[in-house]
């Protein structure tokens, strides 16, 4: 087994996940507060207030400020630690577990699409809060003065239960895309050239990464849309939520605006994810090598016997 291939214990997956999340979501944090602008408002084509990204990203700096791009960026930040973190380790882990399971010590196309799934579903439990109070941050008409008063008001007036609201959407969400995103990434880098330096291996992360959060967004947009709409409407007591199980929302949001209307910020969540994914795994697989070189130490060569 070469060392690029040699496990390393949780501790380094999760370093270095969490490293390659926090790059990520630093230089591509804009797209995420326009996707979600754009997610929650309801018309579409004329009765849409924002016409597209460029148009979304103009008006909010013109009416809001540059500051508004980086709006409820903490709770992302904090989030993105355990988040990426989790999403890299438990895919790490969770392979090992179903090649002992399959009796297979290489990873298949269908290990790592169902690897990816499971990881995201392990993932769906560290980020529902985060995600919650990142929404209510982001959204336009948002009452909120940061992510403190968030956490707040909602415990107080919906119960510490509620921080967990859209956890079965959520669920949907990042099983689909951590099955596309690992699954795709596998089969592109199987038909890319096999790499010979260092350069290469971060031209093929690049690509397959690229192409993997691509397909991922493709396949998960219609349930970030629901859950961002789960999530960004406060529980009221006695009332039932207009949006609340993931497929009858699914079912709902379809009728209100068509198939288009799922794919609501579309544009901004794969100018971000396509990208980012790129981003992601170049530094996941480039902070895991640099712990490998510290971890598995050159064995010096035994003596000979001089007798």
């Amino acid at each position: 087994m070469s060392t690029e291939e040699k496990p390393l214990p949780f501790i380094y997956q999760f370093m270095a996940g969490a490293m390659a999340g926090i790059s990520e979501v630093l230089i591509m944090y804009p797209l995420d507060v326009v996707k979600t602008r754009m997610q929650l408002q309801v018309g579409i084509g004329a009765q849409a207030e924002y016409k597209g990204v460029i148009d979304c990203f103009s008006k909010m700096i013109k009416r809001e400020g540059f500051g508004s791009l980086y709006r409820g960026i903490v709770p992302p930040i904090l989030m993105e630690a355990p988040k990426r973190a989790t999403k890299f380790a438990a895919n790490d882990e969770w392979g090992k577990f179903y090649r002992k399971q399959f009796g297979t010590e290489k990873m298949t196309q269908s290990l790592s699409i169902l690897t990816g799934a499971t990881a995201g579903a392990t993932e769906s439990l560290v980020v529902v809060p985060f995600e919650l109070i990142k929404i209510r941050l982001q959204d336009k008409n948002s009452k909120y003065k940061n992510a403190r008063d968030v956490l707040k008001n909602t415990i107080k007036g919906e119960g510490i239960v509620s921080l967990y609201n859209g956890l079965e959407a959520t669920m949907w969400r990042q099983s689909i895309w951590n099955a596309g995103y690992f699954g795709v990434i596998f089969q592109v880098k199987s038909l890319l050239p096999k790499p010979t330096n260092q350069s290469e291996k971060t031209r093929n992360d690049l690509i397959s990464g690229f192409v993997g959060g691509t397909v991922g967004t493709m396949l998960n947009t219609p349930f970030d849309v629901i859950k961002s709409r789960i999530q960004s409407t406060p529980r009221i007591p006695g009332t039932p939520p207009k949006y609340n199980w993931a497929l009858p929302s699914l079912v709902k949001v379809f009728s209100e605006g068509s198939f288009r209307a799922m794919y609501k910020g579309f544009v901004p969540k794969v100018l971000r994810l396509g990208p980012g994914g790129g981003i992601m795994l170049v530094v996941y697989n480039t902070t895991m090598n640099f712990f490998r070189g510290i971890y598995y130490k050159k064995e010096k060569p035994a003596r000979k016997n001089e007798n």
